[in-house]
């Protein structure tokens, strides 16, 4: 295992002591191991990728439609990332999109009958694996207990800006071949 330094470092704070940073691998391992079985069961059964599928179930569980930032803040991912899994799940027949009529800058995105009849399709099994992954090794307390934690912490994250409202990070622009090119000194 890497070495993670320990002390105090001086752009960031006191380092995580020993059992914070125990606590994070143990968080993030098993978040990881959970995502992969579920990634496992969508593909086989329904051809989806995880992001697919949440996306899916957001609009389904909505009954209406939402914009594309509403569903970017609510999964948790980047407007490109987004804009390319609505466009896959669009040309397949499980979403449209369609301009919004109260705000010309936003697009609307709703579920169609194919996508909901394909989150009725997968969610048995998806059920199954969290079940089995996620609840059986955890009595009722634990339960109770994890549900206060994950919402705690949940709405302490959510209480950051939403990732939309951050501004895009503008990559410089590279010089074109003419303006890079060493300038001739004897003309």
């Amino acid at each position: 295992m890497v070495g993670i330094p320990s002390g105090a470092d001086a752009d960031n704070g006191p380092a995580l002591d020993p059992q914070q940073l125990g606590v994070y691998f143990a968080l993030m391992e098993a978040v990881s191991l959970l995502q992969h079985q579920v990634e496992v069961q969508l593909r086989a059964e329904g051809d989806l990728s995880y992001v697919q599928f949440q996306l899916l179930a957001r609009l389904a569980s909505v009954g209406g439609h939402l914009t594309m930032t509403q569903l970017a803040d609510g999964v948790v991912y980047s407007r490109s990332g987004l804009t390319y899994q609505a466009g896959l799940l669009e040309k397949a027949g499980l979403i449209t999109r369609c301009p919004s009529p109260d705000d010309e800058r936003s697009t609307l995105v709703a579920v169609t009958e194919e996508g909901l009849a394909l989150v009725g399709r997968v969610l048995p099994g998806h059920v199954e694996v969290t079940r089995r992954l996620l609840f059986e090794p955890l009595s009722d307390d634990d339960l109770h207990h994890l549900g206060d934690i994950m919402t705690r912490l949940r709405d302490h994250m959510r209480a950051q800006p939403p990732r939309s409202a951050v501004p895009r990070k503008r990559r410089p622009s590279r010089p074109s071949a003419a303006q890079s090119a060493p300038q001739d000194q004897d003309r």
